[in-house]
């Protein structure tokens, strides 16, 4: 998949967006936002920070806050994960050019996707987070939420990570 990644951000091809999963939520980052990908990795938690945020992780050298996608989005505190259910578990690292480092960690990728792989699509719902695009359905009726990781870098409460 890294190397598919790669290809479609040198070459310009079809695919425009990272699919994954987070909880029961399946999510679209677009791939011109996000940064590598990296299997689960042990975090340092941090004390005094707000439920979703994870800890720092040692990412090729670079110290990079944590954030549990689906907590953040859902405000819930995230239930532990099996050893089982982390082997699945990847960091995404924002894009370099956002000036964040942070990586979020989702439960599953998905693979790439481009408009193509969708049969329907809606503007972002009222009262939606700023961060959220169209919402798009696949064929198979499963709705797939983009998020513009270049707004959810700039807000503020995804910077304030302390409780």
């Amino acid at each position: 998949m890294a190397d598919r990644l790669q290809i479609a951000r040198t070459q310009g091809v079809a695919p425009s967006w990272l699919a994954v999963e987070a909880g029961t939520k399946k999510y679209l980052f677009p791939l011109s936002q996000a940064g590598e990908i990296f299997p689960w990795v042990s975090t340092q938690l941090v004390p005094y920070t707000q439920s979703w945020f994870a800890g720092v992780a040692n990412l090729r050298g670079g110290l990079f806050g944590v954030v549990d996608l689906a907590s953040f989005v859902s405000g819930q505190v995230a239930p532990p994960k099996t050893e089982l259910a982390r082997s699945d578990c990847r960091l995404i690292v924002l894009n370099s050019a956002l000036q964040v480092n942070c990586a979020l960690l989702i439960d599953r990728l998905a693979g790439l996707r481009n408009q193509a792989a969708f049969s329907d699509f809606s503007e972002k719902a009222p009262g939606a987070p700023a961060f959220f695009g169209h919402q798009y359905v696949d064929p198979n009726g499963a709705s797939w939420q983009e998020i513009n990781l270049q707004v959810l870098a700039q807000q503020a409460h995804f910077l304030t990570i302390g409780a």
